[in-house]
């Protein structure tokens, strides 16, 4: 093809492939998975895929929407997801993708990164908790 399907951009936090095809089938997935595996060999987690203007998604490609959660999943990020298309949602709801974000815009899934990235630190800021359930365990050893 000498027009490229989709458009990337990248930055600090996340990297956003705007599908530029009508379609995500067998003709085109691969070219999907390999730019996820580009962005994973770059040590991006976290994924915005826009299926804006797509209207037909086959097995091949929620396959590769597949593959990119479960990538981006096992790395503490997350494979955001966004299409309005009613077809395309059901095709996704259908296929019952594990961690799978389905969002209606991009702002929202840049939202639901930055919040999974909010939640990460969280988590491990747990460490803390433990410093103070020690300390509270040790004050009361003074007693």
């Amino acid at each position: 093809m000498s027009t490229s399907t989709y458009t990337l951009e990248q930055n600090e936090s996340y990297a956003r492939i705007d599908w530029k095809a009508q379609e995500l089938i067998q003709a085109n997935y691969e070219e999907l998975e390999q730019v996820i595996r580009l962005l994973f060999k770059k040590e991006y987690a976290n994924i915005i895929l826009n299926l804006g203007q797509v209207t037909e998604l086959d097995g091949y490609g929620v396959s590769a929407i597949r593959k990119g959660t479960k990538i981006c999943t096992n790395e503490l990020g997350l494979f955001a997801i966004v299409s309005k298309n009613e077809g395309i949602q059901d095709r996704l709801d259908q296929a019952k993708i594990e961690n799978l974000t389905l969002l209606n815009t991009v702002q929202e899934a840049i939202d639901a990164i930055y919040l999974n990235d909010l939640e990460n630190d969280f988590e491990d800021g747990s460490e803390e908790e433990d410093e103070y359930g020690s300390d509270f365990t040790e004050a009361g050893e003074d007693y």
